[in-house]
C-alpha cells in the first residue's frame, strides 16, 4: 500500500510509542495527527493508520466515528462546531446555528461552495456556564450572541 501520511506522522508517531504500554493505545493521537495533517480522515488514511498500529482499518473507522473531533468528510477552511446542548440552546444556541446556516446559505452539516465555512453541531463542549459555546477550528467562544457571532466570523479571511 502506498503511503500518503507524511514522514513527520511516522517520526511523531514514533517519539510516542515508548510512552504508551501497547501501540493499539496510539490510536487516538494517530488520529489527531493525521486529520492535522490531512485535514478530515479518508478510508485510506485510516487504513495506512490501522496498518501503522496492527489493527483492522475497521477498528481505526470504530473509534473515528465514536468522537465528533474526528472529520470523517471533507470540511470548510473554517470548521465552526456549535453546542446545542441543553444549557446552550436554552441560551440561543439553536437561533446561532439558525443565522450561521442563513449567513452562508448552507444546512447544518453541510460546507459553502467555496469549501471556506462548515457548520456542524456539536452535543457537548463542556461550558454549560458559559453558554452558549462554539469551536472554531480548535478554539473556543462562549457567551456567544449573533453580534457576537457576526464579528468573529466576518473577520475571517
Amino acid at each position: 500500500m502506498a503511503k500518503i501520511l507524511s514522514q513527520k506522522f511516522y517520526d511523531e508517531m514514533n517519539k510516542l510509542v515508548p510512552r504508551y504500554p501497547t501501540r493499539v493505545a496510539l490510536l487516538l493521537p494517530a488520529l489527531h495527527q493525521a486529520q492535522e495533517e490531512a485535514g478530515w480522515l479518508p478510508s485510506e488514511v485510516m487504513e495506512e493508520i490501522g496498518e501503522y498500529i496492527g489493527i483492522h482499518p475497521a477498528q481505526v473507522r470504530e473509534v473515528a466515528s465514536f468522537y465528533t473531533m474526528y472529520n470523517l468528510n471533507p470540511v470548510g477552511k473554517y470548521h465552526i462546531k456549535v453546542c446545542t446542548n441543553v444549557a446552550c440552546c436554552l441560551r440561543g444556541a439553536d437561533e446561532i446555528v439558525e443565522h450561521i446556516e442563513k449567513k452562508f446559505g448552507i444546512a447544518c452539516g453541510g460546507t459553502t461552495p467555496d469549501k471556506k465555512f462548515t457548520l456542524m453541531e456539536e452535543e457537548c463542549l463542556g461550558a454549560c456556564g458559559t453558554a452558549p459555546a462554539m469551536m472554531l477550528n480548535d478554539d473556543y467562544y462562549e457567551n456567544l450572541d449573533i453580534k457576537t457571532i457576526d464579528q468573529l466570523l466576518d473577520g475571517l479571511k
